[in-house]
């Protein structure tokens, strides 16, 4: 196991992208459009790859019953379940809007709903909105079928709901088991009943569990995230992500209510990352990258041992790299050479579709610099390693001739052990791969142009 040391982790905790694409989504335009974003519809289904690859689709479903503290998702606080059901109603002519454009029953391989809270929706709304799916869209076999679960909005019965839906992977939203740092952020939810419902995930047959925790709340210490790190082990998830709590009140209402001077001090933040590295490690997880760990045998460490992880908008995945549509207010796809988002408010939304348009607000077509530079960014953050030759063929580049700057930089990194750079190509050695957004990084030409990183979140 390489150990990372609180020092290291200090002095490259810097703000970054976490690069589920790139471009990141901060350069998208509004001069991309609904006409634009038809057009790569439209291409797909008579290309080749709309043939031969499966699509990967986002549900975002926007609708809490109750504001957690530290959240910066786009989400809407309400107690009428009657909101979901006109919510679903229009994404169902959202999916008809799309299917227009890029035909009925093209191959599904990874669907994600996302939030919010998908189970706000009645058991009811789910069969809804599954039914909508599966009637235009074909679900392929083998496939990662995942949705967000509020441990409070669920029992057994319900995670047998979803069993029978087709899920096959569940993500619990637990932050921290600590009841101090549940008051702070709002989201009180006993660790008993976490306990269960994983245990009743297990009996139902799921696929994989994940475990959501977050270190830099509130009221949170060394000490306290300690327990909840030992809890979680004894909980044993077939996959844990662990994110770094990024507190920016002026971005994000809700964070106005925690209490700044409860957050924990840089340090103290350091010593929960470095604590739970070990732990983790320890314990027999694998550390996937970025923020993920995996048991040996579940499919994302093995696509990890096996150089196949790829990585899109919901992060790492063991889907091959496809195209994505994203359904509802806020969401983010990708089809082709072009990313795009619909708007982002549920007025902006209904009255996009209400005039028979797809609801996007702004995008990206990219250039061939923006391929090249996302090829050599996604090899660095899924497997490690961009090797010059394939690149050169592939893009008609010379990899040290376009990249000469890069390659400059990247020597610093290599001076500290995180980068390898060899004759033939360039490698994020094991200590290095803690720190992978940083080697990536180096690639970004937005990032290096205007240096400005304050929009990204800190990298410990």
């Amino acid at each position: 196991m390489t150990v990372v040391t609180t020092e290291l982790l200090r002095r490259l905790d810097v703000s970054g992208p976490r690069y589920t694409s790139y471009p990141t989504a901060d350069r998208f335009v509004e001069a991309f459009g609904e006409e634009d974003y038809a057009l790569a519809l439209q291409q797909r289904r008579v290309g080749s790859v709309g043939k031969a690859m499966p699509l990967s689709l986002y549900v975002h479903i926007p609708f809490c019953q109750s504001l957690c503290y530290y959240c910066a998702c786009n989400k809407i606080i309400t107690r009428h379940p009657e909101r979901a059901e006109e919510y679903l109603r229009y994404l169902s002519r959202e999916i008809d809007l799309h299917t227009a454009h890029c035909g009925v029953g093209q191959h599904v391989s990874q669907l994600h709903l996302g939030g919010g809270t998908p189970t706000f929706l009645t058991d009811e709304g789910l069969h809804e909105l599954m039914a909508m799916i599966r009637r235009s869209f074909t679900l392929v076999p083998g496939g990662e079928y995942s949705i967000e679960v509020d441990p409070r909005t669920v029992d057994a019965a319900r995670l047998a709901v979803l069993a029978e839906l087709g899920f096959n992977r569940l993500s619990f939203g637990v932050q921290d088991f600590d009841p101090a740092v549940q008051k702070a952020v709002h989201r009180v939810q006993p660790a008993e009943q976490v306990f269960s419902l994983v245990q009743s995930a297990r009996d139902l047959g799921f696929e994989s569990v994940n475990v959501d925790l977050i270190y830099g709340l509130p009221r949170q210490t060394p000490e306290s995230f300690d327990r909840t790190l030992a809890q979680v082990c004894e909980l044993r998830p077939d996959r844990i992500a662990l994110y770094a709590y990024a507190h920016l009140p002026e971005r994000f209402k809700a964070q106005r209510r925690i209490i700044t001077a409860e957050l924990p001090m840089a340090s103290a933040k350091v010593s929960m990352l470095a604590r739970a590295l070990e732990l983790f490690q320890g314990d027999g997880y694998v550390y996937v990258g970025m923020d993920h760990f995996a048991l040996p045998e579940d499919s994302l460490a093995v696509a990890k041992r096996q150089g196949r992880l790829h990585r899109n908008f919901q992060g790492y995945s063991t889907q091959p790299d496809c195209d994505l549509i994203g359904l509802g207010v806020s969401a983010i796809g990708r089809i082709g050479a072009t990313y795009s988002q619909n708007v982002k408010t549920l007025d902006e939304y209904y009255d996009a579709i209400n005039q028979g348009h797809l609801p996007i607000a702004r995008g990206l077509a990219l250039t061939k610099d923006d391929l090249v530079r996302r090829a050599v960014i996604m090899a660095v953050m899924c497997q490690g390693e961009v090797l010059f030759e394939p690149m050169e063929e592939a893009w008609l580049i010379d990899f040290r001739s376009y990249f000469a700057a890069e390659l400059e930089q990247l020597q610093e990194l290599a001076e500290q052990g995180l980068v390898d750079v060899r004759e033939d190509g360039i490698g994020v050695t094991a200590l290095g791969w803690y720190f992978v957004r940083a080697v990536a990084m180096v690639f970004d030409r937005y990032l290096q142009a205007n240096r400005n990183r304050a929009r990204f979140s800190r990298i410990i």
